[in-house]
């Protein structure tokens, strides 16, 4: 007879903050009396990296890529019931975790879902069982934000940043920049440093240009830098791209950018002596004949309650 059976979290969307309790309950469901020989709950943290598969692999890379180790931030084990019986119908039993990281690095960083980076957390219930049954496991992952207290706020740098993109601002070679049609595009981002729950916002405009244009585009992109004494591997991914103008642009109109940072896949910037997880934007303008041109900014992400100072 199979046993069915999941974990519950007390808070419906599994967001959690260091130092609150993770609270819930394992339900099972049994048509019969069913025997089995202990039920464990596991409570896991990890950080894994990994490195680029486009990096080769020789003796080096090899050392380098067996010293990316996975971190670990939280490994707690509870024993929900010794050996015994499950008896049939619906059986709860309850779990209360603390959410404290007591070892090295001393704090729960953000649930971040990246290419090479990767944190999560996790309740893993095993259900063991003797030989002649498989032993049974559920996994229930959930979500840590960072939560500051009002002495810990953060005062983000409230700075227009401008631009004007020309031939002459890109980093080109001579020839390039001679064949290359003549432009130029100007505008703002109202900020770089900003609360991850806030879109992004500015504005462009294409102030006169040569070439037909065909599409504007802004880019966010991951740069993930996975570290250790053997050295340091950097990759930057596309996270997501919006088109903010389709065909050729009228000259003298401002356009606005605007951008909502995904949620699972940004977190709050972060720096640390094993890995990085920082972020950039790029703004690409494609003309007509494809050829293509980008600006990048980086940017710093906080996580920010309430009202951002």
């Amino acid at each position: 007879m199979s046993i069915n059976f999941e974990i519950k979290l007390k808070r419906e969307n599994k967001i959690y903050y260091e130092g609150e309790l993770l609270t819930g309950c394992v339900q099972f469901q049994c048509p019969v009396e069913t025997k089995h020989d202990g039920i464990v709950l596991t409570l896991e943290g990890m950080v894994n990296l990994h490195l680029s598969n486009s990096k080769s692999v020789g003796l080096m890379e090899a050392a380098f890529h067996n010293s990316l180790k996975p971190i670990t931030i939280l490994n707690s084990t509870y024993e929900l019931s010794a050996p015994g019986k499950l008896f049939a119908g619906v059986s709860e039993f309850h779990f209360e975790f603390p959410l404290a990281c007591k070892k090295e690095p001393r704090i729960l960083y953000e649930t971040y879902h990246g290419i090479f980076i990767y944190i999560n957390y996790q309740l893993r219930c095993d259900v063991k069982r003797s030989f002649l049954a498989k032993s049974l496991h559920k996994i229930q992952q959930f979500c840590i934000q960072y939560k500051r207290s009002p002495s810990e706020a953060v005062k983000l740098t409230n700075k227009e940043v401008h631009f004007s993109i020309s031939p002459d601002s890109l980093q080109k070679n001579m020839k390039e920049r001679i064949t290359m049609p003549r432009f130029l595009i100007t505008g703002k981002l109202e900020r770089t440093e900003f609360c991850l729950t806030q879109p992004l916002k500015g504005h462009l405009t294409v102030q006169h240009t040569e070439a037909a244009i065909k599409s504007i585009e802004l880019q966010l992109l991951r740069i993930e830098t996975c570290g250790s004494e053997e050295g340091y591997a950097k990759d930057a991914t596309e996270i997501e791209t919006i088109q903010i103008a389709d065909g050729n642009v009228c000259p003298k109109l401002d356009i606005p950018l605007y951008m909502i940072l995904p949620r699972l896949f940004t977190c709050p910037t972060l720096i640390t002596k094993n890995f990085k997880i920082e972020f950039e934007v790029n703004l690409v303008i494609i003309f007509k004949d494809d050829y293509l041109i980008s600006e990048n900014f980086p940017i710093v992400l906080h996580r920010l309650h309430g009202n951002p100072i």
